[in-house]
């Protein structure tokens, strides 16, 4: 199966229908935050064991509109997935589908250009200091890719960024912006929050002219450390904004 699925039944695969929903919630949360951009970026979710299975948004719909029944189903190993009806963005396929098949810890993709990050990434060191503890919880924790090509719309330039992802589950692209993996869509979602305040927070410091007081790397590390054995504050995170989400308006969840 490489193609959409809509509206399944729920009772045929309830772990995929929780997927659907979650991975549509991110899409609408991502509008809350600011973090969209026109009809373009993309989420996806591994939906199989060894992750070629996986979830995307439809071919340039906007965020604030996906619902968790029109979420594509597409399968990285297929080659004829550009060919067929309702085929997705060109670049989502070759960044998302590439992922997906070559990067193990990538089941859930999230890449997006919001404006602290992307503007971090707009400079000649994109890195991110350990100027707090926000931005301590990425310390020596994010590839940085300097090698952007222009639109990701072949599959090699899908492979170069697998490759240069590495072991991380950051990666700070740029000339471009973000993307972040993960194994849920909630550690992504919370992930991507924390790396975009953090992303503000050096913007912000760098504005002031003056010298950053940038901790010493052991403090850093231990920061980081830290900052892993707070998973359970990721879950919580999502599962509060899809309560605020389910107040406002539930149709990321048909």
């Amino acid at each position: 199966m490489s193609m959409t699925v809509l509206r399944p039944e729920r009772n045929r695969d309830e772990a995929e229908w929780a997927g659907r929903v979650d991975l549509a919630a991110a899409f609408r949360l991502a509008v809350e935050n600011g973090w969209h951009e026109a009809v373009a970026n993309h989420f996806s979710l591994a939906v199989s064991d060894d992750g070629s299975r996986f979830l995307m948004n439809p071919r340039w719909r906007h965020f604030s509109r996906i619902r968790a029944s029109e979420l594509l189903l597409l399968n990285a190993n297929d080659p004829g997935v550009m060919e067929q009806p309702g085929a997705p963005d060109p670049s989502a396929w070759c960044i998302h589908g590439r992922l997906h098949a070559l990067v193990p810890q990538a089941r859930c993709v999230l890449h997006v250009h919001p404006p602290y990050a992307t503007a971090l990434a707009a400079l000649a060191d994109p890195g991110i200091p350990a100027i707090d503890q926000n931005t301590a919880r990425f310390f020596d924790r994010v590839t940085i890719d300097l090698e952007f090509g222009g639109i990701a719309d072949s599959l090699a330039e899908g492979e170069r960024l697998a490759q240069a992802l590495g072991d991380k589950r950051r990666m700070m692209m740029g000339n471009h912006g973000v993307l972040v993996v993960a194994d849920t869509v909630a550690e992504a979602f919370d992930d991507l929050y924390y790396l975009e305040r953090a992303c503000q927070t050096v913007i912000l410091a760098y504005s002031t002219g003056r010298p950053l007081n940038v901790m010493p790397a052991a403090l850093a590390e231990r920061t980081a450390r830290s900052w892993e054995e707070y998973k359970d504050q990721s879950i919580a995170h999502f599962d509060e904004m899809k309560r605020v989400l389910d107040a406002k308006d539930p149709s990321y969840a048909e």
